[in-house]
């Protein structure tokens, strides 16, 4: 009886061997970093794989050379990438994502404005819709059936100025989103943010009759980020976040509260930029530009916001940031230092520890992540 006890053995021996092997593959998680570009810079759009155990990155390589691809979206179906190119005579381009992560260019199309900086995909996946900041205008582009882009359907001009006479002379629309056949356009000149019913069999927008909603003279409403009947807009101006109910059949914003994105009594100068929302809902984050910091704020069951804390971005002007699938890790891109850094999100607090690992790349200013 001991030779089979003795193959029994070293089978569960070769069985447990090959189990822990197998057990805990390495977790990674893609994601592509738009930047802006230049002779002895930045090329275009570069990719990366962050370890969603470890915290630690892996540099892959440029993904596609393109100028200006400061902001980008990902395809619902994961198999395009789209891009807008920020230069005068602006245009978006739809890429095809390869096997290996690099991306091919599909087509190119106008964008109907000048400075193109951020960019949506539809709900309904059969249009890009675009913000043109120079031109302070906004437009929608169809999607063909190949994931490439048909010619604009309708671009719409914005009208208005604010009271900020170096950056308010005229419409700057900043930031464009979409959530249930609605377009919400933020409009950093004009100080609104204004509501679009998108037709999506036509791609055509119109001003819903509510006219969205009118933030404080100053504010420059940049970007936005929903959650449940909420929405908060990150002014970049006056360095605050606005919150509104958002009414789930009309979509029509009404304000609950308004508050700071810098600690009291800082006086420097600073810009607000960017805004996200954890995926379990529990908390956000909003980054400072010259404060060169995370705000972290905890939402309550009524939407408001109590401030956590802050971090440091551990670099300079934090142009952008984004948080994996999980919710777990936020990757900060500061833009004049040109880095990467890593923070980990504690799920309890939503506070932020740095990780320990970063990358260098230059002027990075988009980070998305590809689940």
């Amino acid at each position: 009886m001991k030779k089979p006890l003795i193959l029994l053995g070293l089978a569960l021996h070769v069985l447990a061997n090959s189990t822990m092997t197998n057990a805990a593959p390495t977790a990674e998680c893609a994601f592509y970093v738009g930047t802006y570009t230049k002779p002895q810079g930045s090329t275009g759009i570069y990719r990366y794989r962050l370890n969603t155990t470890t915290g630690a990155l892996t540099a892959r390589g440029l993904a596609v050379e393109t100028p200006n691809p400061t902001f980008l979206a990902l395809a619902p179906n994961r198999w395009q990438l789209y891009a807008v190119n920020e230069i005068r005579v602006g245009t978006v381009s739809a890429f095809s994502i390869a096997a290996d992560g690099t991306l091919n260019l599909i087509n190119q199309q106008s964008s109907y404005g000048d400075g193109p900086c951020h960019l949506a995909v539809d709900e309904s996946r059969k249009s890009v819709l675009v913000a043109n900041y120079g031109s302070g205008s906004v437009a929608a582009l169809p999607i063909l059936a190949d994931g490439s882009l048909g010619e604009v359907a309708i671009a719409v001009s914005h009208v208005g100025s604010g009271p900020n006479p170096k950056r308010q002379q005229s419409p700057h629309a900043h930031g464009i989103y979409t959530r249930d056949a609605l377009a919400y356009a933020c409009d950093l000149g004009t100080d609104d943010v204004r509501i679009y019913r998108l037709d999506a069999a036509s791609g055509a927008l119109t001003l819903d009759a509510r006219g969205g909603a009118r933030l404080p003279p100053g504010s420059g409403p940049r970007h936005l980020a929903f959650h449940g009947n909420f929405a908060y807009v990150i002014n970049e101006l006056l360095n605050t976040i606005a919150v509104f109910r958002c009414e789930a059949l009309t979509g029509e914003l009404t304000p609950i509260q308004r508050l700071s994105t810098l600690p009291a009594g800082y006086t420097n100068p600073s810009t607000a930029a960017e805004i996200f929302i954890r995926p379990d809902g529990k908390f956000l984050y909003a980054s400072n530009r010259g404060h060169d910091s995370l705000a972290v704020f905890s939402i309550g069951s009524d939407g408001t916001l109590t401030l956590i804390n802050h971090a440091s971005t551990q670099g300079r002007t934090p142009r952008s940031f984004a948080l994996d699938p999980s919710g777990r890790w936020l990757i900060a891109a500061n833009q004049d230092s040109g880095n990467l850094v890593v923070f980990e999100i504690d799920a309890t607090t939503g506070k932020l520890t740095p990780a320990g690992h970063t990358a260098q790349i230059a002027e990075p200013v988009c980070v998305l992540f590809v689940p």
